[in-house]
């Protein structure tokens, strides 16, 4: 691990244990060529996992993108972190688990789907709007009326006030 400080590879674990919703292992460390203490969050990783795009290219999976891409469609929405995290480590398992080393992108995004959609439906709306690639406001439309279906126990969104400016 190299230190944020010096560069320098060579540091030290001091402490190491596992984070309280154990998905992940908190390290301390110390660099012994600055004295610089820092601590790392290391993840156990099953198997290497490739990301098969639409258009056939493979890529490394990569666990930050896909939080990255959930955080911006939960911006400014109340969801506690610590949910957000459940649902990608819940979402990166199920792809470990799967037995294969490949996965389509278009599961990575409907599993994402599922999470959003149990999470917080504004964030859900909005990463389908661009999973799905929205073109016309009838699609956000459709969209709403299949989540608003799906949950008969959510009262349907109040329809806007229109102005009557003279």
């Amino acid at each position: 691990m190299r230190c944020p400080y010096c560069g320098s590879l060579e540091t030290q674990v001091k402490d190491s244990r596992p984070t309280e919703d154990a998905s992940s292992i908190r390290r301390r460390r110390v660099c012994p060529d600055c004295g610089g203490r820092f601590t790392t969050f290391e993840r156990v990783q099953l198997r290497e996992l490739t990301v098969v795009k639409k258009t056939g290219r493979r890529v490394p999976f990569d666990r930050d993108k896909l939080m990255r891409s959930i955080e911006v469609a939960l911006r400014k929405r109340p969801v506690d972190a610590e949910r957000v995290e459940r649902m990608v480590s819940g979402i990166v398992r199920q792809l470990e688990n799967q037995g294969e080393p490949e996965v389509q992108s278009e599961r990575i995004g409907e599993l994402v789907m599922e999470g959003l959609r149990s999470l917080d439906s504004v964030a859900y709306v909005r990463f389908a709007s661009v999973y799905r690639n929205f073109r016309e406001a009838r699609d956000f439309h459709t969209l709403i009326d299949e989540l608003s279906q799906a949950d008969p126990d959510e009262p349907p969104p109040p329809k806007p006030k229109l102005s009557t400016r003279a």
